[in-house]
């Protein structure tokens, strides 16, 4: 019994020195790869996005989120709402969060 307690006490290897600093070291890459990889594209999609909300205006043709393509007939700017023309009959109001891309003018007329 004596012989096994041995042979794990020489069996042990003593703990790595300098443990710390290569722990602050990886913790440091592990943020850097979090910043470039996920934080910096989301921000970068958000300003877009921003952007776009401001520029939309009266005639733009728009794709909304939900797939609707349709023209804007009402932008109030005061509201985070506008009116969508979806044809000559049916409008709708959606929120401008709701709008993901400006196409070229004339879209609607080509589909």
């Amino acid at each position: 019994m004596d012989i096994i307690s041995k042979a794990y006490a020489e069996g042990a290897a003593p703990g790595p020195a300098g443990g710390g600093m290569e722990m602050i070291i990886m913790l440091a890459v592990f943020g850097l790869i979090f910043y470039f990889m996920i934080f910096r594209p989301q921000s970068k999609r958000a300003k877009e996005h921003k952007n776009l909300m401001s520029s939309l205006g009266k005639g733009d043709e728009v794709l909304t989120s939900g797939g609707l393509v349709g023209k804007i007939s009402k932008v109030a700017a005061d509201s985070d709402f506008l009116v969508l023309a979806l044809n000559d009959q049916t409008q709708i109001t959606i929120k401008k969060d709701y709008i993901t891309a400006v196409l070229p003018k004339g879209t609607i007329q080509s589909l």
